[in-house]
């Protein structure tokens, strides 16, 4: 457990209704009629397939079974110990060679071998799916997550899971009577839980068994190619379960009490709950949450390629900003594309800077609290990432430095050292603005109202003191605009002084974005696009 924390909020922990907390009382719920004491441990678990790279649901299931496990553990004052465990399906046997590796050729040969006997394409590791793994693990070490990884084919190999094949193999007809009505004819009438590993070629056999000894622990197959017996032991990794049953066999030999899972694994989780109550196990605690969306509404997938990568996240926000998007309403289908990403960045800064001021229950509430297992870094930031980009887009700015300069016209004192959140953001702000404001802009002519009161607004900045605050900006602008023929719609006046002036149809608070841009460079601004030289970067 971290370290102890206020009376107050631990308190309010219990009556807070934030849903990392619904979660741990549901896992309360479970121990407490298991009867289990302070003695067991209790295991958060989530998985990974190593067939490729880690990805943004990853880090997803990753992070928000973190939050459930730091709630618990507040809930219990530290009473139960936890663990997390990844774990790695790499023994699943290859079935396809992915599009994005090295030496595919080679990889052809080994096809339907488990992935921890096929070799690294990249010629590093001892199989491919230790390549994978090690990607894996580098990725959750990156973001400080606290877990223990396991190995399918290690927890097989090592005997882990052989007290567990045992019982499978005494309860297969119960098993199967879990799975085939899910299955149509054909495959109805193959299906076994036990996947043998060939002896003589390695792979991953899909075959029926013909045969099974419960009281020597064996099943026997016939060999695909040679039409011949085969009796095989079910322990010692000489077999693997196929996926529903392998799910249930983890969750009752490793004693799981909690692991989620997306919608689109909502069948997988009932039926494997079944087998795991037929394997005398009790199926853990956990919720089904939402897939993410492309934003056109579709479901993202992988293999399209129609949604953000988690590397595309990171180069344009920072990983506190992709927590704070898990952990909002996990179990609604979310838009998960570039728009996203500025105005969850500011609104992760808000809500840390909000978080010193706020009460035991608000604090709670807070999603940094969840964020940071409830330790939020201290951000008092002089200026909001949305406000960064629009001064990158005003200024062209190529790089951070220019930017710094504009900042230190608002916060004299401010340095990279002394808010080095603010000196990332400006290097990402830099990025986004090249790689999705920039080539979306579109600046216009003002019509004939629209001249005259950006003329006006010229004149009254002209005459507008040199410390003027936001605020006073901002009512120079307002007035401009109500007595210049928008005062019915001023949300018309800000919306081309948008489009004329930065190039989009909706931006920043405009008395903060002059304060920070400077009043002069915002006049030479407004004098250009009277004159046409920023519609013209458009034509060009």
């Amino acid at each position: 457990m971290t370290r102890p924390i206020d009376p107050d909020l631990a308190a309010a922990a219990h009556q807070s209704r934030a849903w990392p907390f619904e979660e741990a009382r549901r896992v309360i719920q479970r121990l407490e009629k298991l009867k289990a004491g302070p003695e067991k441990t209790v295991i958060f678990e989530t998985g990974y397939g190593p067939s490729g790279l880690p990805h943004i649901g990853t880090f997803g299931e990753v992070a928000r079974t973190s939050m459930v496990r730091h709630a618990f553990e507040i809930l219990t004052e530290g009473k139960w110990k936890t663990r997390l465990i990844c774990f790695s399906d790499d023994m699943d046997g290859m079935r396809k060679v992915p599009d994005n590796v090295p030496n595919k050729e080679m990889l052809q040969q080994h096809l339907n071998k488990p992935l921890t006997s096929v070799p690294d394409p990249f010629g590093k590791y001892e199989s491919f799916a230790h390549h994978n793994n090690a990607m894996l693990r580098a990725f959750l070490d990156r973001f400080g997550f606290d877990y223990e990884f396991y190995s399918a084919t290690e927890c097989y190999r090592s005997g882990r899971f052989d007290a567990t094949l045992l019982k499978m193999l005494e309860v297969y007809d119960q098993v199967k009577e879990i799975i085939l009505p899910t299955l149509g004819p054909e495959r109805r009438a193959t299906y076994s839980p036990f996947l043998p590993i060939c002896p003589r070629t390695g792979r991953v056999l899909q075959v029926p068994t013909v045969e099974r000894h419960p009281d020597k622990g064996t099943i026997v197959y016939i060999d695909p190619e040679t039409g011949e017996k085969v009796e095989t032991p079910v322990t010692g990794g000489r077999v693997k379960c196929q996926w529903k049953a392998d799910w249930a066999l983890r969750w009752t030999a490793l004693g799981v009490d909690y692991e989620m899972a997306g919608k689109d694994l909502t069948d997988s989780v009932i039926l494997s709950s079944k087998i795991c109550r037929v394997l005398g196990g009790t199926p853990p605690e956990g919720f089904i949450y939402e897939l993410f969306l492309d934003e056109k509404g579709q479901k993202i997938s992988k293999s399209i390629g129609n949604g953000l990568t988690i590397e595309e996240w990171l180069t344009y926000a920072t990983p506190e900003s992709l927590a704070l998007f898990m952990f909002q309403k996990p179990r609604s289908a979310k838009r998960l594309y570039f728009d996203v990403i500025p105005r969850t960045v500011d609104e992760y800064l808000q809500l840390l800077a909000a978080y010193p001021n706020q009460g035991p229950k608000e604090k709670l509430d807070n999603p940094v609290w969840h964020i940071h297992a409830g330790e939020p870094p201290a951000a008092e930031l002089p200026i909001s990432y949305g406000l960064l980009l629009n001064l990158v887009a005003a200024s062209n700015a190529e790089d951070k430095d220019v930017l710094w300069g504009f900042i230190r016209r608002l916060a004299p004192d401010a340095t990279p050292e002394k808010y080095p959140v603010l000196d990332r953001l400006a290097e990402y702000a830099v990025a986004y603005y090249r790689d999705f404001v920039r080539p979306t802009k579109k600046y216009r002519l003002p019509n004939d109202t629209e001249r005259h009161a950006l003329e006006v607004l010229e004149k009254e900045l002209a005459a507008a003191p040199p410390n003027a605050t936001a605020e006073d900006l901002q009512n120079i602008v307002y007035e401009v605009g109500k007595a210049n023929g928008f005062a019915d719609r001023l949300r018309d006046w800000f919306r081309a002084i948008y489009e004329v002036l930065l190039g989009q149809s909706q931006g920043p608070r405009f008395g903060s974005f002059i304060e920070l841009y400077g009043i002069e460079n915002t006049r030479v601004l407004i004098r250009k696009g009277l004159a046409g030289e920023l519609a013209a970067e458009t034509a060009a």
